[in-house]
């Protein structure tokens, strides 16, 4: 049975969107990332599928199996996963000349159970912070990993779903990489209802 893992950027003040529900802190960082990218390529290698929503695919499909993403040292192991995009709306998902993704148009919940039961691996959501409120609400989520960067930008929305019981997490590890990022990653523990 696969794994859910969330990884999320997040600024240093607990913010994955600013207040217009986008991500742009990533933008104002200064200096490289490599390291943090090598870090990044090794764990890829460990994951076998990656889920999206509508937004975040896009965003991902505009860039990641283009030419402007030769350069980066994570393209070929992000674009060799399985691909998932959760939308009502998409009928298909092309992901440049490569296969398409499995667009997921059904119960969000009912679709991430039946994918964990078809994936052995890790299955990683990035962004789609609705999606991944569903999934920490129901209880899905079995991971996360907090990238946190050296930002603040005052208010927006934050990883967790807002309103719920606190939940304790099980911190696995804590790195700090280049340009002052900083993974921090939990695991969500057994019995778990939902963050």
């Amino acid at each position: 049975m696969g794994q859910l893992v969330v990884q999320e950027f997040v600024t240093a003040d607990g913010f994955a969107a600013n207040t217009n529900n986008e991500f742009t802190a990533y933008e104002m960082l200064e200096g490289g990332t490599a390291e943090f990218d090598r870090s990044q390529l090794a764990w890829l290698e460990t994951v076998d599928a990656m889920v999206l929503g509508a937004a975040t695919y896009r965003m991902f499909a505009e860039f990641w199996p283009t030419p402007a993403a030769s350069g980066e040292i994570i393209a070929p192991a992000l674009n060799g996963l399985r691909r998932f995009v959760f939308s009502r709306t998409l009928r298909n998902a092309p992901w440049g000349n490569l296969p398409a993704a499995t667009v997921e148009s059904g119960d969000a919940v009912e679709a991430i159970r039946r994918i964990k039961l078809d994936v052995e691996g890790t299955i990683v959501l990035w962004g789609s912070l609705t999606l991944s409120e569903a999934f920490f609400a129901a209880g899905e989520v079995d991971a996360v990993r907090l990238v946190v960067m050296p930002v603040a930008i005052g208010a927006g929305r934050g990883v967790f779903p807002p309103g719920r019981e606190p939940a304790l997490l099980s911190l696995r590890s804590a790195k700090t990489y280049d340009a002052g990022l900083v993974e921090l990653e939990y695991a969500i523990g057994a019995g778990h209802t939902g963050v």
